[in-house]
């Protein structure tokens, strides 16, 4: 895919107004997850904050309506890792929206150490990449029922790592937390390719798009060991950190702009336009081209059906 080069930086000021809309965002309690949250409800959406432990969601809720008190937020529970959880989250949005516009798939955490879940699926991929699936696919007759639906995943440019090989995703061939984080980021962007695919082929004004928030100071590196926490997170080393990494705000512009600029177009993604991708403004940029495979997606997609026994669009 070509790099559309933009005249200039993209901020929340561009977006347009999303009064009507109802969003949800995954994972909103902290980080990316929350600024996006923060700002599609700053551009007048309902936001749905789904989010695993309700205390710190309450909280995060608390504090955009500090900033804006006549946000319209609601807070359920999800567990990604949980398909009970799951179908209770999809149906309690459903009963109460007869539509949904946005959808950002946001949730996600680096596993500290590798562990293959009772189907002997990798804990990390099944919970953010089969659960996202089996998420969208309980809401996709409320997206598919909106005029111009989006789903955006939000990737990482881990997703990279030349060790990676569709065939093994979810495996847990690896027995390094960072390649499992890899593999899972790979394909939830494949899972994005493969959904716009499907929104094409029935016809549907739904498209699937994606970001990445490029190096971001986040809570992702939560369940990392104590010197990389420090050293992330200290108010020593963010001088230094800042002009390689993006904090929370800026990171959550490529999932933004995603989500609400009017000349994207199914299967775009959106991530930082500074050096590697670290940091700046978000643009239109490329990923690993076998996130566009046809084939690959496919196979995914069938490997996601049988693991959820959900079928869709």
């Amino acid at each position: 895919m070509a790099r559309r080069r933009d005249r200039a930086r993209w901020t929340l000021a561009d977006a347009p107004d999303q009064t009507g809309r109802v969003a949800i965002v995954t994972g909103a309690n902290s980080g990316i997850g929350f600024e996006t949250a923060r700002g599609l409800a700053r551009l007048g959406a309902t936001v749905i904050m789904a989010c695993r432990t309700a205390s710190t969601a309450n909280a995060a809720r608390e504090e955009i309506l500090d900033e804006l008190p006549d946000a319209d937020i609601v807070v359920v529970p999800l567990d990604l890792a949980d398909p009970e959880s799951i179908r209770r989250c999809a149906d309690g949005i459903n009963a109460a929206n007869s539509t949904i516009d946005i959808i950002v798939a946001n949730a996600g955490y680096i596993p500290t150490e590798v562990i293959t879940n009772a189907d002997g699926l990798e804990q990390c991929f099944a919970a953010i990449v089969l659960g996202h699936y089996a998420l969208i696919g309980r809401l996709s007759d409320s997206l598919l029922r909106a005029p111009a639906a989006r789903v955006v995943t939000v990737g990482s440019l881990a997703h990279r790592s030349r060790t990676l090989h569709p065939e093994n995703l979810g495996l847990g061939t690896t027995r390094r937390p960072m390649q499992a984080y890899a593999e899972a980021k790979f394909a939830q962007l494949i899972f994005a390719a493969e959904l716009d695919r499907r929104f094409t082929a029935i016809g549907s004004a739904a498209i699937s798009l994606a970001a990445h928030p490029g190096a971001a100071r986040t809570g992702v590196m939560r369940e990392r060991n104590t010197f990389v926490q420090r050293a992330y997170h200290s108010k020593l080393t963010w001088p230094l950190l800042r002009l390689f990494v993006n904090d929370a705000a800026t990171g959550a512009l490529p999932a933004l702009r995603a989500a609400t600029d009017p000349a994207a177009v199914g299967s775009e993604y959106f991530g930082p336009s500074g050096p590697f991708q670290f940091t700046g403004s978000p643009v239109l940029v490329t990923g690993s081209d076998a996130v566009h495979d046809a084939v690959v997606g496919q196979h995914l997609w069938a490997l996601a059906e049988k693991r959820t026994g959900i079928a869709y669009p």
